[in-house]
């Protein structure tokens, strides 16, 4: 019985780990703003976040002000917006090795 138990645990650390560090390796559309601003995530300041199948990441690899003013009526902390990501989840954040915002029509 120990052992189908320990099995069962091991399973499961693999398969939460496994989920964590998932990685775009194409270019992916997801929507962006401030983390604080717009998506009521708790942090300091204001920061760049991503939301992902519904779940929200801040973003390491970019900041909030290199995409702007962040308090623009179309700034990150007034909107949200899309960009087109690569890069991965690791550790609850989102690791971006590209991040281009996505120009309003």
């Amino acid at each position: 019985m120990k052992n189908a138990l320990f099995a069962l645990f091991l399973l499961a650390g693999i398969s939460t780990q496994a989920q964590d560090k998932k990685t775009n390796e194409k270019p992916v559309i997801v929507e962006t703003a401030c983390g604080e601003c717009q998506f009521g995530m708790k942090g300091k300041s204001c920061d760049l976040a991503v939301r992902i199948d519904g779940k929200t990441y801040f973003v390491d690899g970019t900041t909030i002000d290199e995409h702007g003013d962040a308090h623009a009526e179309d700034g990150f902390c007034n909107a949200v917006r899309k960009a087109s990501v690569i890069g991965k989840i690791e550790n609850d954040r989102f690791k971006a090795s590209s991040f281009t915002l996505i120009k309003e029509k």
